[in-house]
């Protein structure tokens, strides 16, 4: 994993750990929203906070694109062109 990757990642467990009320200790990029109870509507709300978290828009994204804490950070490293 690159440092970029590593970064992000980092401060989206901390957002996840928050929006769902888990530890954040136990997320990983493998960890995955349904595991977490997330329905698609979640993942909705999860995407709306990245937006504010990275100011940036990711209103293009398929929410269903989005599985996976390391696919959440995939998409946010491509929206800041990393």
């Amino acid at each position: 994993m690159g440092e970029v990757f590593t970064v992000v990642l980092e401060r989206v467990k901390a957002l996840v750990a928050e929006q769902f009320d888990v530890e954040e200790d136990a997320l990983g990029a493998e960890t995955a929203f349904e595991e977490l109870g997330a329905e698609p509507e979640d993942v909705v709300d999860f995407l709306l906070a990245l937006d504010d978290e990275f100011d940036i828009d990711l209103s293009d994204i398929q929410p269903d694109r989005i599985v996976t804490i390391g696919d959440a950070v995939t998409v946010v490293k491509e929206v800041l062109g990393q």
